[in-house]
């Protein structure tokens, strides 16, 4: 299939030749011309996929929950900076602000929502979605720019859309995976001469492996960490990937809730890959903050009490709604198949070490890319 971003891809490697995997990422999200989040309406049930937030009000009350549990736990400061990285439709931040309204009402007179997001498109949207939010909302193109205070922050499907590079394990050693153009003039992958080192593998590997790394993902992670040494608080990272490191090809394209060829449409899909939530929790552990052990997200939610939040909501409620309110936690908690209970991984990171629930007690399991 033959796409706007094809073409200027196409013209731009056949004068300077191919392009790394996150050169490619990163168009395909981010061209000012035909970038899928330039032109595409990504996220709920008409969209091309659809985030935990969009499942159920249920997912952001949780999260809402362990905002203020983390609040309490660092001592009740004044003037907080509640930050969100990534808000997609604002549909997270409302829920979690309606419960912290609920449960902490001194903690809401003196805080301020920070959303930092660089599409004027989705800013839209997110201040219609939070035009009656207890809590006053600003926005921000970058973390830097939010106010210096104690930070209680939190993204969900965030790093998941930072680009990647990947390595291919070849006959001369780990090389650079490239986008190219094949005999036939579409997009194809290549091989470059960029090299890793063995010793930043994770281990033995086999002819044939791939290694993804992303220095874009470490670089905002470390940025997260400094705030936190800096100023104090805790971050919340929710996302797709895996606990440990390892070997695997995780780049996929999603179109219409449905797995897609990565270079097929360039610019009209999702572009995304795991996150190694190992990596993560390293590039935030080197500026010196505390690391909990990440735990998968079903953990993290039933840790929290969705099931007794969900027999609250369904309690009263019609046959249909009951029914509704079940499948969204299965979604949610479960560890089926496409549920994302399992898929989906929680990292917490703090300024200081207090006990913070659920991670204080909770353990995580340690597979690697699949």
């Amino acid at each position: 299939m033959t796409t706007p971003l094809a073409k200027k891809l196409r013209r731009l490697i056949e004068a300077t030749g191919p392009i790394s995997v996150a050169d490619y990422f990163s168009a395909c999200l981010g061209d000012p011309e035909f970038g899928y989040y330039r032109t595409r309406e990504p996220f709920g049930a008409a969209g091309d996929f659809i985030t935990a937030p969009e499942v159920s009000q249920l997912f952001g009350e949780m999260i809402g929950i362990f905002l203020v549990s983390a609040w309490q736990a660092h001592g009740r400061p004044d003037t907080v900076r509640l930050i969100e990285i990534g808000p997609g439709r604002g549909t997270l931040m409302a829920d979690a602000q309606r419960v912290i309204q609920k449960l902490a009402p001194d903690f809401t007179e003196t805080a301020s929502a920070h959303l930092v997001e660089t599409s004027e498109r989705l800013t839209q949207i997110q201040r219609e979605t939070l035009a009656n939010a207890p809590i006053d909302c600003r926005w921000h193109s970058t973390l830097t720019d939010v106010p210096e205070g104690f930070t209680l922050l939190f993204c969900n499907e965030l790093f998941d859309a930072l680009p990647i590079r990947q390595f291919i394990n070849t006959d001369a050693g780990f090389q650079e995976r490239l986008v190219t153009v094949g005999d036939d003039g579409t997009l194809a992958f290549g091989v470059g001469t960029a090299a890793i080192e063995p010793d930043a593998l994770p281990g033995p590997a086999r002819p044939g492996d791939i290694f993804e790394i992303a220095p874009a993902r470490e670089a905002v992670m470390a940025e997260i960490a400094a705030r936190l040494r800096h100023c104090s608080g805790t971050a919340l990272v929710v996302d797709y990937g895996h606990l440990k490191s390892g070997f695997g090809d995780t780049l996929q394209a999603v179109r219409r809730q449905a797995f897609a060829d990565v270079l097929e449409a360039p610019g009209e899909c999702d572009l995304t890959s795991h996150v190694d939530f190992e990596a993560l929790a390293a590039a935030a552990a080197s500026e010196g903050v505390k690391i909990w052990p990440a735990m998968t997200q079903g953990t993290f939610l039933l840790e929290l009490g969705l099931l007794q939040r969900a027999g609250a909501l369904g309690s009263g409620a019609s046959a249909a709604m009951q029914e509704e309110i079940h499948n969204s936690v299965e979604r949610l908690a479960g560890t089926g198949q496409g549920q994302m209970g399992s898929l989906f991984k929680v990292l917490c990171v703090s300024g200081s070490d207090i006990p913070l629930a659920p991670f204080a007690r909770g353990t995580g399991a340690s597979e690697g890319p699949s």
